[in-house]
């Protein structure tokens, strides 16, 4: 454990971080899932819904660096041609 009062207060805005950036990810997850539920049912109109949903909670993950932008980019663009698919 820390011993200096700066080396406290890092290690609590870490977990304060850690806590931050698995809940964000969890969000890119069960939004990924949403999609790929809609598209498994074909029910396009959902799954364009939750395309969008999932998008705006994947460039919002980039644009904080949870997630590396171009993961973020390749996943929208499969989740897209996914969704695409259903017409």
């Amino acid at each position: 454990m820390a011993n200096h009062k700066s080396a406290l207060k890092r290690h609590k805005q870490s977990l304060i971080r850690n806590a931050r950036n698995r809940a964000m990810k969890t969000r890119v997850k069960n939004a990924v899932k949403a999609v790929r539920d809609a598209v498994e049912l074909g029910d396009k109109e959902k799954a364009q819904a939750a395309l969008t949903a999932a998008t705006s909670i994947m460039d919002k993950a980039a644009g904080k660096k949870i997630l590396h932008w171009r993961t973020a980019g390749r996943k929208v663009s499969r989740l897209s041609v996914a969704v695409g698919k259903l017409a």
